[in-house]
């Protein structure tokens, strides 16, 4: 009976002691999951707190150097309202017209345009910066004692009296003597909305491609007078070069064309919207297997919006920005959307070349939305393209950065700054074509006869395809969106 008695003591007491084992251990791995948990929501909210510091960083960004306080002594003056031809292009004595300021101003000189609209020597509708390198500054008021870019508009938007005289751009650049000098184009907006011909705002009938409440219908064939092919800033270009706090909207071929004969750019804080062709592109001017990554742009904080194929039939182009070969590019922190093929064209191949002269390109921090492809590539032999959303990125084999790309967040109020006819006309954008070939017809008959190829039609129409934004309402995109996009200059 004693010895029972003890038995059952021990069994009682190691029954306890694993009891009590167990509960140590579960106490043991319930602090480890709670502490594991707390270091992980630590972690996160360290995180959290480090991309909003990153995104207030971004969106406090200064974007302006050029204050009415700090105007590089030397400057020209130029204001429409009260400039001379004849002036020495003082403050107190400006040029009329940017033209006459860039011939008098020095290599490495500084122009500053009053708000105006600025249509080159005797209004031609261009004006052009050859041989030296000459900034170029806008945003300011009639006596320049104040700039601001938003408030002041300093823009060259031609109108049909400049039809037949001007040349292949707006602003054209030959500036490649030296890629140790710099030039900066800054706070001019530049529109060709009032150039252009469209046809007729009439949403009853279906050959004009217009949406209900579109100030215009469709543009008419570019190339085909009155329309020309035009870009606002085009030529060649070799140093530093900055864009920014520019506008840059109904651009009949790209927003900007450039060549890129070496050096850095920096591209930011602009508004691109309903551009034909590509809202920015610069091709390599270098020899890749002599000068590799001698050309780098910096694509950032810049808002891209409709950007238009070459044509209505939609088949080609329509790129917000282009990956062309000989340049090593980085496109962050920007907005894009509703491109017709892709926000970003990486199709360009230069695989030709060995592995450490081939372009080096970055696409991160990008908002998207809307568009055919989010990055658009060659696809096979067979020429289909690729068009690959935000969230792949990380696939694609040609992006050195890829990281942190995403959709347009929908709790963003961006889209309702957008002209709501406009958007939904993109929205719902169709395309139809028709053809007809009758083989007994007059003329296929006496093609037949004297052995010609037999001949049908074809007839595409569209429901809108580069319909003219409003200027006005382009403006509002700048600081609309915090930390992407063009910013508002603080």
């Amino acid at each position: 009976m004693k010895k029972l008695f003890l038995f059952v003591l021990m069994t009682v007491f190691v029954i306890g002691s694993a009891d009590a084992q167990l509960r140590n251990l579960g106490d043991k791995l319930k602090r480890g999951i709670n502490a594991a948990t707390d270091a992980k929501e630590r972690a996160d909210q360290q995180k959290a707190q480090q991309a909003a510091a990153k995104l207030q960083e971004n969106s406090t960004a200064v974007f302006d150097e050029f204050t009415a306080q700090n105007i590089p002594e030397g400057a020209l003056f130029v204001c429409q309202e009260r400039g001379s031809a004849r002036a020495a292009g003082t403050k107190d004595a400006p040029v009329r017209d940017i033209q006459k300021a860039i011939d008098l101003a020095p290599d490495g000189g500084t122009v500053c345009v009053a708000e105006g609209n600025y249509l080159g020597t005797l209004d031609r509708g261009w004006i052009e910066v050859k041989g030296k390198y000459v900034t170029l500054i806008g945003g300011f008021n009639s006596d320049f004692t104040e700039r601001d870019p938003h408030k002041y508009i300093t823009r060259m938007q031609p109108s049909v009296e400049q039809r037949g005289s001007i040349g292949m751009g707006i602003l054209m650049l030959d500036c490649i003597a030296r890629r140790s000098a710099a030039m900066v184009i800054d706070g001019i907006y530049f529109d060709l909305g009032n150039y252009l011909e469209y046809c007729k705002a009439d949403p009853t009938d279906e050959r004009f491609g217009c949406p209900e409440g579109c100030e215009t219908g469709r543009v008419l064939p570019i190339s085909s007078p009155p329309n020309s092919a035009i870009r606002f800033i085009g030529g060649k270009f070799a140093g530093k070069l900055i864009i920014r706090n520019c506008m840059f909207t109904n651009a009949s071929f790209y927003g900007v064309l450039l060549m890129h004969m070496g050096g850095d750019w920096e591209v930011y804080n602009n508004v691109f919207v309903s551009n034909i062709y590509a809202s920015f592109e610069a091709n390599g001017g270098l020899n890749q297997n002599e000068y590799a990554h001698r050309s780098t742009v910096d694509f950032h904080h810049n808002t891209v919006l409709f950007s238009w194929c070459a044509t209505k039939e939609m088949e080609d182009m329509g790129y917000g920005y282009r990956m062309r070969n000989g340049v090593d590019h980085n496109v962050h922190h920007n907005i894009f959307g509703c491109s017709n093929m892709g926000a970003i064209d990486a199709a360009w191949d230069d695989s030709n070349l060995p592995a450490e002269k081939r372009k080096i390109c970055s696409a991160h921090d990008n908002l998207f939305f809307m568009n055919q492809g989010d990055l658009t590539l060659a696809g096979t032999s067979g020429g289909k393209w690729l068009f690959v959303p935000a969230k792949r990125f990380d696939e694609v084999e040609q992006l050195k950065e890829y990281e942190n790309n995403r959709e347009l967040p929908g709790t963003s109020t961006f889209k309702d700054l957008i002209d709501p006819h406009y958007l939904k006309g993109f929205a719902n954008l169709k395309i139809m074509t028709t053809s007809s070939f009758d083989p007994n017809s007059a003329a296929n008959l006496y093609r037949a006869a004297h052995g010609m190829n037999m001949q049908g039609t074809s007839t595409t129409r569209v429901s809108m395809y580069g319909n003219r934004y409003n200027f006005d309402k382009a403006k509002v995109f700048f600081g609309a969106e915090a930390g992407y996009g063009a910013q508002k200059i603080k």
